[in-house]
């Protein structure tokens, strides 16, 4: 995938503190949330370190074209205005249905609490938003994609 001109600069930078072209291992630029404080909130999490992983409905990488993220992939975190704000490199990725997800999972996204109540709560919610935008039923074995990251560098 190419690099979006509106975070060229930001990425060239990343690449010279890291010492080599990485320019292969891009996946994606993009921000959290469907809504401006979530994506800051969650922006936030990330940059202090506490915010580890992501949830995705597997549904919406082929009903949207967007890129399954993949370990050692590289990432851009942008803000809700698409400046960006740090490098990610996916670790793990695991599909499993959405009543599956556990503890574990819940505590590294970190939102909210960090529980696994308030992760399904919320989770519901968006993927059931998510449903209705590409024209599928949300339950409990919906296919829910765990990714694990670590922000490998800021500005």
């Amino acid at each position: 995938m190419a690099i979006p001109d509106e975070i060229l600069p930001f990425w060239q930078r990343f690449e010279a503190a890291l010492g080599s072209e990485a320019a292969s291992r891009f996946c994606e630029a993009f921000h959290f949330d469907d809504n401006e404080a979530g994506a800051t909130e969650l922006a936030q999490l990330v940059l202090e370190g506490r915010k580890r992983g992501t949830a995705s409905l597997e549904w919406s990488f082929a009903a949207t074209g967007r890129p399954r993220p993949r370990p050692g992939d590289l990432s851009v975190v942008t803000d809700w205005h698409g400046r960006p704000l740090c490098v990610i490199e996916t670790r793990a990725v695991v599909v499993m249905p959405f009543e599956e997800v556990g503890a574990d999972f819940a505590a590294i996204e970190a939102e909210g609490d960090g529980s696994l109540r308030y992760w399904r709560e919320g989770h519901w919610q968006y993927f059931s938003g998510e449903c209705e935008r590409i024209g599928r039923t949300p339950d409990l074995r919906m296919p829910v994609l765990c990714e694990t990251f670590e922000m490998v560098w800021r500005d």
